[in-house]
């Protein structure tokens, strides 16, 4: 008679299992390529220090030990020098009106058209027209810069408008293409929802497909604000009156006053620096949140 024999359950081994690390809000943090980025960005504030530190020297102190010794006492009078020397409220207000018409204007007409292009993409038409952008891009502007200027000057647009104009239309192509890429992603089934509601084609616009191009807007508008300020041919050529020059042409102009100053010279290109540094900090939250949205898909 066969008997049963019954065996005891062998425990398995314990393992230890290790609980993984939480993950920080946005991601891992890549240590060597921060490392990386960072050694790369001295290649930036390594000069900026510089110009601040012979920004705030006097003459006096520019001529003892190296150029990145921090003076002490600050001289703050070579911005003041900097000020009255190119008369700088007024290139200021030029550079401004010309850049704040670049900069609107670039976002809402590359927008506009970026977008009649997506969403009418199966009509040939529109195919050619973005192919006629694209080759745009490859005619460089002193190539086409004397028909402008004959152009503009006929017309009455030889001062700061049409320079503003003119940056408008040589930035379309590119600013066409960024945001058309943009907009392939934004879901179409939410402008025919608007439309169902009753929006025009302006509305849909404006209330829906607008509002979602905040990162991309924000990066167009920081490359035209960049093309826009330091710009120095087109002003110079277009803007008929010395007088309405922007400031990169009236810092030009004076050069030869600060060949003989260097401390005034770097005050002055320091206040010219400073409106580009707040755009960049006050447009960086979009452009994060349109890189953490594009990560994210």
């Amino acid at each position: 008679m066969a008997t049963e024999v019954s065996t005891a359950p062998v425990a398995a081994p314990r393992t230890r299992t290790r609980k993984p690390r939480p993950i920080p809000e946005g991601g891992r943090v890549n240590w060597g390529l921060t490392i990386i980025i960072a050694i790369c960005s001295l290649t930036i504030l390594i000069p900026l220090y510089f110009a601040i530190a012979m920004a705030l020297k006097s003459p006096a102190q520019t001529g003892t030990g190296t150029g990145f010794n921090f003076p002490w006492p600050i001289h703050w009078g070579n911005f003041r020098a900097a000020w009255d020397l190119t008369d700088t409220p007024l290139a200021f207000a030029m550079s401004m009106l010309v850049t704040v018409i670049a900069v609107t204007g670039e976002i809402l007409v590359s927008s506009l058209a970026a977008w009649a292009i997506v969403r009418n993409w199966g009509h040939w038409q529109f195919r050619a027209t973005f192919v006629y952008l694209l080759a745009a891009m490859f005619i460089p502007f002193p190539v086409v810069a004397l028909p402008q200027v004959k152009l503009l000057a006929s017309i009455g647009l030889g001062n700061p408008f049409g320079v503003a104009i003119l940056h408008i239309m040589f930035q379309l192509a590119f600013n066409v293409l960024l945001f058309s890429a943009f907009i392939r992603s934004i879901p179409v089934e939410l402008e025919e929802s608007a439309r169902i509601d009753g929006c025009t084609t302006l509305q849909t616009f404006r209330k829906v497909v607008l509002p979602l191009l905040a990162p991309i807007a924000a990066t167009v508008g920081i490359f035209a604000f960049l093309q826009s300020w330091n710009d120095f041919m087109m002003p110079q050529l277009i803007t008929a009156n010395p007088k309405w020059q922007t400031l990169p042409v009236i810092q030009y102009l004076f050069q030869d006053q600060f060949t003989t100053n260097f401390n005034v010279a770097f005050a002055s290109y320091l206040m010219a620096l400073l409106p580009t540094l707040v755009v960049f900090l006050i447009a960086q939250r979009w452009v994060v949140r349109g890189i953490m949205r594009g990560s994210i898909k």
